[in-house]
């Protein structure tokens, strides 16, 4: 197939923002009927092309040919006449606003958009709903719905499964196999090489900002893509990260004081008389499908919702948070996997690693004693790139999740309360948070991991809690943590097991 039958071509495209150049000079050749993955680590400007080819952000520099003709898109409807359909990284609708009235924004109406919702088990949801008020999930394929209501040639996947369950995952791949079927295209971008693998024809790799590779899928293994993403030196510092964590035997660390416990812990129908122990220094997995009770569970323990009944001790004290700020001033600080509730996108990197810091309104901005130095130790710590400081939504999606979990570094905490937080992010900034989570845990603190990320666990965790309808219904130490007996237990198929 010659490059003027190509469906999409983008040549030397390059995009900077001040001092941060997102794009130097990146290639893009999608062909119709296949399976195009968009590969980089975060910050290599996957999203910042898709942007492009959607005309969200001009670029710079560089050409974009539809059908071997120069394509004139300087506006998103340009991208939608030209036959490009995108579901973008994050959400695309007004929280504030109903999902109908989100679908009319987009000149689209409810039977636009119902037959691709029934196609993907939906077509139950109230689209009198607010958006801000419906499951990131769910968000994630009714913007799937738009996209293909509109029927594109090309529909463009940001990381759309990184908010999905595996079976919610599935009926995205059966789109994108029918999408190909029908002789057009998609390109996909996926921190989780796995589905790459299984499911694209061809990948493109950008590192810094540049192509470094076209490449047929066809029997390459998922490490050969690691090294194209990350380089040589940087894959070695990732395997030592990966390698099994030395881990507590069960009965040192049940020696060890119970810093957080929970007792019978309800929430109208949605937790159903959770309780747990989370030890000094321990790494504690919790797991669960999607809609299991995990999000309020998580609500309840970082005081943005009050449970039913049931009691939560932290350091044998009992605590009735009313609030976030209850929960954190008794030390325990959460993560949420959604970057977006944590940040102030329009300040700058520092103003928002020292949010707990600003404890009091005349303090606002205002940074005394050793708080400054504390933030400079945690973006050194974790290394986030500051060169776009003057706004957090400049940097990667990798880098804005350094920072929600580095103002924590900053300003103290007992226990850290992580929800989902490597959901979407690189294999090598997944790396560095693994080495947190363990430096965490090694200087006497506590973690409570939520992960829908299976293979996280033996990696990170000491132990796991799998939940089921509310409830805990198994737990495992880390090395017996296989996919298999996880999945069986999280679908509900292993009560013997149930603690």
């Amino acid at each position: 197939m010659t490059g003027n039958q190509s469906l999409l071509a983008a040549r030397d495209v390059a995009k900077r923002y001040g001092p941060v150049v997102a794009l130097r000079s990146a290639d893009l050749t999608v062909e119709p009927g296949e399976i195009h993955a968009l590969l980089g680590a975060n910050g290599a400007g996957k999203s910042t092309l898709v942007k492009i080819l959607s005309a969200v952000i001009p670029a710079d520099a560089g050409t974009i040919s539809v059908h071997g003709r120069q394509a004139d898109i300087r506006k998103p409807g340009d991208a939608m006449a030209a036959g490009i359909g995108t579901v973008f990284q994050d959400p695309a609708l007004i929280p504030d606003l109903s999902l109908e009235q989100n679908l009319r924004i987009s000149e689209l109406d409810r039977d636009d958009v119902l037959p691709w919702l029934d196609r993907m088990n939906l077509s139950h949801i109230d689209l009198d709903l607010l958006a801000g008020d419906v499951p990131l999930a769910v968000l994630r394929l009714l913007d799937l719905a738009r996209a293909l209501a509109r029927d594109p040639q090309l529909l463009m996947l940001d990381e759309i499964t990184a908010a999905l369950t595996t079976d919610q995952a599935d009926y995205v791949f059966e789109l994108m196999r029918e999408w190909k079927e029908r002789g057009r295209s998609v390109l996909f971008i996926s921190h989780r090489l796995g589905e790459v693998l299984e499911a694209c024809d061809r990948a493109t790799i950008l590192r810094n900002g540049i192509h470094v590779a076209h490449l047929d899928l066809a029997g390459v293994e998922e490490s050969a893509l690691v090294t194209a993403m990350l380089g040589e030196e940087l894959v070695e510092k990732v395997e030592a990260a990966e390698e099994e964590p030395a881990v507590l035997l069960d009965k040192e660390m049940t020696a060890r004081p119970v810093v957080l416990e929970l007792k019978d812990i309800r929430l109208r129908d949605r937790v159903n008389g959770v309780s747990l122990q989370l030890h000094q220094g321990e790494i504690l997995g919790l797991t669960a499908l999607e809609g299991q009770g995990q999000n309020e569970l998580f609500q309840v323990l970082s005081g943005d919702r009050r449970p039913s009944s049931g009691e939560l001790h932290v350091d044998g004290e009992r605590l009735s948070a009313r609030s976030p700020y209850d929960a954190i001033s008794r030390g325990l600080a959460f993560v949420p996997a959604d970057r977006h509730q944590a940040l102030l996108p329009q300040r700058s990197v520092r103003e928002n690693l020292a949010i707990p810091l600003y404890n009091r309104a005349r303090r606002w901005l205002s940074l005394v004693g050793d708080e400054e130095e504390r933030v400079e130790q945690a973006v050194e710590r974790l290394t986030i790139d500051v060169r776009a400081g003057r706004q957090v939504q400049r940097l990667s999606g990798g880098n804005q999740q350094k920072v929600t979990i580095g103002r924590w570094l900053a300003s103290g905490f007992d226990t850290l309360l992580c929800f989902d937080p490597t959901r979407g992010i690189d294999i090598q900034t997944k790396a560095q948070i693994y080495d947190l989570l363990r430096e965490i845990a090694g200087t006497g603190s506590a973690v409570l991991l939520y992960t829908s990320e299976l293979r996280e666990i033996p990696l990170v965790c000491d132990r796991v809690l799998i939940m089921y309808a509310g409830r805990i219904v198994g737990e495992l130490p880390a090395a017996a943590a296989t996919e298999e007996a996880l999945l069986t237990a999280a679908h509900g198929l292993n009560e013997e097991a149930a603690i």
